[in-house]
């Protein structure tokens, strides 16, 4: 029975692999690919699958030193439901045959992924969804509309959850199944934010059919998975690493420094606080993905979430203080379809439109102080009359 590798030999592997694949000279897909099949993807995940099942936390060294050496990225940016959301779900809930289709062109980034959630009528209560799943021999047929779809212009790939089983209640009449977003009855139409851009989607589902085989987990279970799926990306969002100053409190101290000109004592204190409160998200964070070491992400990934939603909102806010009339200059309102989502590298306008959005995705800070009061703080549940009612009979 082997042991798990520990950092001197992960330190070991990497070494040896970057020795006989030099990141300068190689095709960067063909890199990425002979990393994920050597093991040095994500560690902690199985052998065969991007991983040598070492210790979750010894991964940051590990793209310290491919960061150094100057390898290919993976495109996180671009791929981050898939990074972050698509593949902890995959690993967790699928089947042998699906993480081996699935994991290596997701970590890769040649397959991305978009995530078909919420609908018009199910955000913030996501167990409410109407979107049909009918079986249909070894296959599902699908109707429905989803909204608020990050990146689904650019994505391969869907994690969708559906109704397939209105008697029941709610909770218990899901499935999940991954959907090719390039199958017939597929319609993407982008949804125009108040930055201008249209980030976001709606999704048109028409007789859909999606084979049983891209099915993740049992027939009913589709609860049961989509909270894998948010655990992990409310981590995602709240939980990521950074540097001391970075990002959004990053620009502003920078700001700041940069321009004393426009420095005040009530602006100085503003900042002072911010950046206190920046630190310490970023702090908790840190003791988070520890804590992820040993397990599965928990309700305490909505506190992070929570807080960076929060944080980013008062510092653009504190910006556009600083900047005065400057601040209310907006540079470009053209209509575009983004494939990443960058807060450092645009205008200040900019982050402050899109930072009204943090609150939103991701879980609703109205729901995620919810799950805290319940999950974490052990504080009585909000009273639900639906709890035992079939989804057919509750009111639409």
């Amino acid at each position: 029975m082997s042991t798990a590798p520990d950092a001197g030999d992960l330190d070991r592997r990497v070494r040896e692999f970057l020795a006989g694949h030099d990141p300068a000279a190689a095709e960067p897909l063909e890199f990425l690919r002979a990393r994920f099949d050597a093991g040095l993807a994500w560690v902690h995940y199985p052998e065969g699958l991007g991983g040598l099942g070492a210790p979750r936390e010894l991964q940051p060294a590990v793209d310290a030193a491919f960061a150094a050496a100057g390898a290919p990225r993976n495109d996180p940016e671009r791929n981050g439901i898939g990074l972050g959301m698509a593949a902890p779900t995959i690993l967790a809930a699928g089947t042998d045959e699906q993480r081996e289709r699935f994991l290596r062109p997701l970590w890769t980034g040649e397959e991305i992924w978009c995530q078909l959630f919420s609908e018009p009528g199910a955000g913030s209560d996501l167990a409410a969804l109407g979107t049909r799943a009918v079986p249909d021999g070894d296959a599902w047929i699908v109707n429905g509309q989803k909204v608020w779809t990050s990146m689904a212009h650019e994505a391969r790939w869907a994690l969708l959850v559906t109704r397939t089983d209105p008697d029941v209640p709610k909770h218990r009449g899901m499935t999940y199944f991954a959907c090719d977003m390039r199958a017939p009855g597929v319609e993407v139409r982008p949804l125009r934010q108040i930055t201008g851009e249209a980030e976001f989607n709606e999704v048109f589902l028409t007789d859909v059919r999606i084979p049983d085989e891209h099915r993740l987990g049992a027939v009913g279970d589709g609860w049961k998975v989509s909270t894998t799926t948010l655990m992990n990306e409310r981590v995602a969002i709240g939980g990521g690493a950074s540097p001391r100053e970075g990002g959004m409190i990053g620009v502003v101290a920078a700001l700041w420094r940069d321009r004393p000109e426009l420095r005040t004592p009530g602006l100085h204190d503003a900042l002072l606080r911010l950046w206190v409160e920046a630190e310490a998200a970023r702090l908790t964070g840190a003791r988070l993905r520890q804590a992820l070491a040993a397990g599965a992400p928990g309700p305490e990934g909505s506190a992070a979430k929570l807080a960076f939603a929060r944080l980013n909102q008062e510092i653009a806010g504190l910006e556009l203080e600083i900047l005065g009339e400057d601040g209310l200059r907006y540079d470009d309102w053209t209509m575009r379809r983004p494939a990443e989502v960058d807060f450092t590298r645009r205008s200040p306008g900019y982050r402050y439109l899109r930072a009204k959005g943090n609150s939103i995705e991701g879980g609703t800070s109205e729901i995620l102080r919810n799950i805290i009061a319940e999950r974490v703080l052990g504080l009585p549940g909000e009273i639900r009359v639906d709890k035992d009612v079939a989804w057919k009979d509750l009111p639409k």
